[in-house]
């Protein structure tokens, strides 16, 4: 465990006094019902959001609130979280219980323990240090925010709130094809448009087609 511990720090270049509380941030529930992750990350999770928001204002600073708090979610949700800490191989040092123990650990364990990371340093370090860890680590991403993209549904979701006050309905056509490979078609109308449909291999891409279909009949792609 201690060989475990002192890889962890040279991989984050973080050295820790009280190695306690490094230990909690990779240890499952599983591995330990009491002394575990789970207070660090709640504490890491709401680090991490202050500290990219913070960030984001500072970079954006003529972008309006709505779109600096569809950035941040780009940033922040669970599968950004599972590419940093992959980027570090923090999967190799998490500890689980043997009922949970896989080849592969589950992702949503990968990405709380990145959280719960962040919380461990904030103890330790204190802010700064627990900030500069943060940029560092999303320091690319931060710089890909840049171009981030509203999608279709959100598009249409504006509007339709905006001049009808009411959301976009959706609605199953039809699902066909093989389990491992099916077919969804959605429908998608507002309150002063006929429907259209799109297709995709999930609900949620089906829809985003639908929405594309609708905004590019009343012309606003």
């Amino acid at each position: 465990m201690k060989e475990k511990l002192q890889s962890l720090q040279k991989k984050i270049g973080i050295k820790f006094k009280n190695l306690n509380n490094l230990k909690k941030s990779i240890t499952h529930k599983s591995f330990d019902s009491i002394n575990n992750y789970e207070k660090l990350e709640f504490l890491g999770d709401r680090i991490l959001g202050f500290v990219i928001s913070k960030k984001i204002i500072e970079l954006y600073p003529n972008v309006k609130e709505g779109l600096l708090d569809k950035k941040l979610a780009s940033l922040v949700n669970k599968n950004q979280c599972i590419e940093v800490a992959k980027n570090i191989e923090l999967e190799k040092y998490i500890l689980v219980g043997n009922k949970n123990t896989k080849s592969k650990i589950e992702n949503k364990i990968i990405a709380d323990s990145i959280e719960a990371l962040i919380g461990a340093i904030y103890y330790e370090k204190g802010f700064d240090i627990t900030e500069k860890f943060i940029l560092n680590m999303w320091k690319k991403f931060i710089k890909l925010s840049e171009n981030t993209i509203i999608d279709s549904k959100t598009k249409l979701q504006e509007l339709s709130l905006k001049k009808f006050k009411s959301l976009p309905v959706y609605k199953l056509v039809s699902i066909s094809g093989p389990k491992h490979k099916p077919k969804f078609v959605m429908s998608v109308s507002l309150k002063d448009t006929r429907t259209f449909e799109g297709a995709g291999n999930s609900k949620q891409k089906a829809e985003l087609d639908a929405a594309e279909q609708l905004l590019e009949n009343i012309k606003l792609k």
